[in-house]
């Protein structure tokens, strides 16, 4: 072999030996998990979709992503679920999801959910005469058919303790002479209000009786006025924290609510975890029940209370819109199922209801129940219904005979009418706008979330609020 060709293989031998020396001498590099990417609301991007650089498309059938499950419930309280509004746009204020293996950061219950909706609310009682001609109105230009309760007179049965602190779960008994004509129960503003004309009655006076424990009152309620007050002291306790709270989301899950029960559900599972971390750390209960149709795959399906939020959280995750086929739903069957089979503390309980719903019940059913009788049944029992309407604020009949309805079951009860609002409907006052039949300056826009929130904070401040 010639000296030429000896000095290149020496060359070549050389420079192998370099590399593998260098390959030896580098330190070895732990190797890493895959990163758990943000769940977003925009993205459903998955740590385990392939290899570097390659993103799986998330699978979208009717604009939502099949999900990667979610961690188990006891490594942290509340986990947002990715929604998926865009296959290539992530939206923006997207709360991430924590390693695997990692203690997540608390994430206040207010950013827990993604979901924004927004709503107003309208108290029919505190305007009352301004409800009266609503009513008028409707019969005189609509008239719907609808299950009618003549709360035309009301008298409103205040009862405080000497301190002037509402009584809460006082029965205030009304008779006609010696006849029981019915039997109400305080909520946390220690008011109810009585309507004598939805009892088919008219006599001149009723005794009322007002008792709670050893406590008891009695006077004449006279009929000279048809917007009366009566005050009662009765010599009672207050209520003491941790004041009991029963909270019930009773929804709508038919097809019709498809765009958008994901987004009512989380900001029903954001109202969940908010209450629960009140201040005021009530000794609160979620209950469930939703809905659909007769024919469908079910008509009503409940989930009783239960003080574990998170128990109530995933039950509220199995529910998915389907079914309905006609814009009536059976509502009447799940108000019975709601007011009068779920497990209500009742006594010393402060009892709500939130109705999530975009149609009106099924009028026309026989052997049905009856939504006129189970809000006088919830008032006995000290329950208020609080209706949330989505997209009734069109010209449809039945539309504008749920918004009726629904309003009915508020003011009833002593609860209030919320409505959501969108961007989409004609605007006033530079806020999302509203044909609902509501006086503008009546109402204020704000997230719905929120504002449930509040409206129960007020019903709990109410048992501390000293009555003038």
């Amino acid at each position: 072999m010639d000296g030429k060709r000896i000095h290149q293989w020496l060359l070549i031998a050389l420079l192998a030996g370099l590399a593998l020396g260098v390959t030896a001498c580098a330190p070895k590099a732990d190797v890493a998990p895959e990163p758990q990417l943000a769940a977003t609301a925009g993205s459903a991007e998955r740590a385990d979709a392939g290899p570097v650089g390659a993103v799986e498309e998330p699978a979208v059938a009717g604009g939502e992503a099949e999900m990667p499950a979610a961690p188990a419930a006891e490594d942290f309280a509340a986990v947002p679920e990715a929604r998926v509004d865009s296959a290539d746009a992530p939206a923006e204020g997207a709360v991430p999801m924590p390693p695997a293996g990692t203690n997540p950061a608390v994430i206040p219950p207010d950013q827990q959910f993604r979901g924004p909706l927004q709503a107003g609310v309208i108290d029919d009682n505190a305007h009352f005469g301004e409800y009266l001609q609503y009513r008028i109105d409707y019969h005189k230009f609509l008239d719907y058919p609808v299950q009618e309760v003549d709360i035309s007179e009301r008298h409103t049965i205040r009862v405080t303790t000497p301190d002037g602190l509402p009584v809460l779960g006082a029965e205030v008994l009304v008779y006609d002479g010696q006849q029981l004509v019915t039997a109400l129960r305080t909520p946390a503003t220690g008011q109810v209000y009585f309507f004598p004309l939805a009892f088919g009655r008219a006599p001149a006076s009723f005794d009322v009786v007002v008792q709670k424990g050893q406590a008891s009152q009695r006077f004449t309620l006279t009929r000279e006025s048809r917007d009366a007050a009566w005050p009662v002291t009765l010599t009672a306790s207050p209520a003491r924290p941790p004041v009991k709270l029963d909270v019930l989301f009773l929804v709508d899950a038919t097809g019709s609510m498809g765009d958008e029960i994901d987004q009512l559900k989380d900001n029903i599972l954001s109202i969940s975890a908010q209450i629960e971390a009140l201040p005021s750390r009530p000794d609160v209960r979620f209950g469930l029940v939703h809905y659909r149709d007769r024919g469908d795959e079910y008509v009503v399906r409940s989930a009783d209370f239960t003080g574990n939020v998170q128990a109530f959280q995933r039950d509220l995750r199995q529910v998915y819109a389907a079914g309905g086929g006609d814009d009536p739903e059976s509502l009447n069957e799940a108000l019975h199922v709601a007011i009068s089979q779920m497990s209500w503390r009742v006594d010393d309980t402060v009892s709500l209801v939130f109705l999530v719903a975009d149609a009106p019940p099924h009028l026309d059913y026989s052997q049905d129940y009856r939504y006129a009788d189970e809000m006088m049944i919830a008032a006995e029992f000290g329950i208020k219904i609080f209706p949330i309407g989505s997209r009734l604020d069109g010209a449809n009949a039945y539309q504008q005979q749920a918004e009726y309805i629904f309003r009915q079951l508020a003011q009833a009860t002593g609860g209030k009418f919320i409505f959501l609002t969108y961007e989409d409907t004609p605007q006033s006052s530079g806020e999302p706008g509203t044909e609902y039949s509501i006086p503008e300056d009546r109402y204020t826009v704000e997230d719905l979330d929120a504002l449930v929130v509040r409206l129960v904070t007020e019903e709990l401040d109410a048992l501390s609020a000293r009555q003038q």
